[in-house]
């Protein structure tokens, strides 16, 4: 008699909801699916904090706006970037005429066109500072130096490695206005050596946008530095992050790490000619010129 009083409250009730007895019984799959998928969001996240829902979606060959609303439903969020401190040496520094050629050119081969910056880290009580060269086509990190001072030399070191690790230079150099870009030792070397300024208006760190936000990203996924007990460990954990921001890292533009576009485009281009595309605006760059006034320090040999 309760078997059949259930069963006809059961029917009863979906009578009155106006939907079939069977209905009653329905299980939702989506939550069980959201679920899982969250379960590996977590696990990758582990691995990877910095990446955001675009990054997920390729590394777990999932649809961008399934693993968007999920990462939603449950509030799951990638590490943000922190404000920068300013460079108070460079304020009030005159503007050199110098053309932002970056704005007009679209790079479509490896070494046509590096961009460098550096930036500042706190670890103890004391700024450390990191330079990194990038290159402009594939975003792979091809040079860098960390150093407890920013002077041209420290600069220069960066390039200079990034130059080893290629056997090259390239045809344009992109950064800001920087004292340091901006001096003999580095813009002077750079032009007597034929590679061709390119710097970004002041104030305007947009305008070398992609080494900008490689910074804040880099950053944001490295972590606490204060985790670390001595300098060695730091500079060491910082090197091996570098490394993976160009050999695993996926970057989203490419769908893959930098490393892995740049093996893919050599293999399908064995012999490609380096070629730029410049975007048509009616500018034509002036000759470059040595930078003004020049450097304390001694001009570094170009051999």
């Amino acid at each position: 008699m309760a078997v059949a009083s259930a069963s006809s409250n059961k029917a009863q009730a979906a009578r009155e909801l106006g939907v079939s007895r069977s209905s009653l019984y329905y299980l939702r799959k989506l939550p069980c699916k959201d679920d899982e998928l969250r379960r590996e969001i977590e696990a990758l996240m582990k691995v990877h904090p910095g990446y955001g829902y675009r990054r997920m979606a390729i590394a777990l060959s999932v649809n961008h706006k399934r693993v968007q609303r999920v990462m939603q439903k449950y509030h799951l969020k990638p590490l943000r970037r922190a404000k920068m401190p300013k460079k108070e040496a460079d304020l009030g520094k005159p503007a050199r005429e110098c053309p932002d050629t970056l704005s007009r050119l679209c790079p479509c081969v490896p070494n046509e066109v590096w961009i460098s910056d550096f930036t500042f880290i706190r670890f103890q009580g004391r700024f450390i500072y990191l330079a990194t060269v990038l290159d402009g086509f594939t975003g792979e990190v091809l040079g860098s130096n960390i150093s407890l001072r920013h002077d041209a030399s420290f600069v220069l070191t960066a390039i200079q490695r990034a130059r080893q690790k290629e056997e090259t230079l390239p045809r344009w150099f992109h950064s800001d206005q920087g004292s340091e870009f901006d001096s003999e030792t580095v813009a002077g070397w750079l032009i007597k050596n034929g590679t061709r300024i390119s710097m970004s208006p002041k104030s305007s760190p947009w305008r070398n946008g992609a080494q900008e936000s490689f910074f804040g990203r880099f950053k944001v996924e490295f972590g606490d530095f204060e985790r670390f007990d001595t300098l060695e460990e730091l500079v060491e954990a910082l090197y091996l992050h570098l490394a993976y921001f160009s050999a695993v890292r996926i970057k989203n533009r490419l769908k893959m790490s930098p490393q892995a576009f740049r093996e893919q485009w050599e293999a399908k281009n064995p012999q490609a000619p380096p070629t730029i595309i410049r975007i048509s605006t009616g500018y034509e760059s002036p000759p470059q010129t040595p930078p003004r006034g020049g450097s304390p320090r001694a001009l570094v040999d170009s051999s």
